[in-house]
């Protein structure tokens, strides 16, 4: 059920987002409401600049822009990198053992998933595939996988390819969340 909640969400938010775009607001009978336009909205930004509700990423100047860097919100993703750092040593033991595929497989969808809450979609989709990777049939990762490629079609944008996803953005610990 928590699956389907969060593809509610994500389908609505993007239409709601993609419909929201150089939208003239209605008429109430004043000329400045005839000329004001809605500030343009992306749900995946091609840019440096961040964008979204919550703190500000701090955008490293020396680093080369790429085609897809992103939006959202950044979080910290430290318990996540953490388990997949721990998960990826146990399988690298022991590659064969499905226990530790499936906790490899597990720990990079649960950060997808956790960027994915964050809009943060180029960095999650990536995530996604990795879980693939490991274990190709983990169902959610595959419908998650298939529903941002969907997004990004509905758009009528192109999804990264594989191995293009950007890293999550980076999470400043001394901001004050919001």
């Amino acid at each position: 059920m928590r699956t389907i909640g969060k593809v509610i969400l994500v389908i609505s938010s993007i239409s709601f987002a993609a419909c929201g775009t150089n939208a003239v607001r209605v008429a109430d009978n004043t000329a400045a409401a005839n000329d004001a336009k809605l500030p343009e909205q992306s749900v995946i930004a091609h840019s440096n600049e961040p964008t979204g509700p919550g703190p500000v990423a701090n955008v490293d100047p020396s680093k080369p822009k790429t085609k897809w860097t992103q939006s959202g919100t950044p979080i910290d993703t430290k318990t996540f990198d953490e388990a997949i750092k721990a998960a990826d040593a146990s399988f690298k033991k022991a590659p064969k053992n499905a226990d530790a595929k499936k906790a490899l497989a597990k720990a990079y969808f649960d950060r997808g998933m956790a960027l994915t809450d964050a809009r943060q979609y180029p960095s999650a989709l990536g995530d996604y595939r990795k879980a693939l990777k490991v274990d190709p049939e983990m169902e959610e990762a595959k419908q998650w996988v298939d529903q941002i490629i969907g997004i990004y079609a509905s758009m009528n944008r192109e999804a990264p390819k594989e191995g293009e996803e950007p890293p999550p953005l980076p999470f400043d610990d001394k901001e004050p969340q919001k």
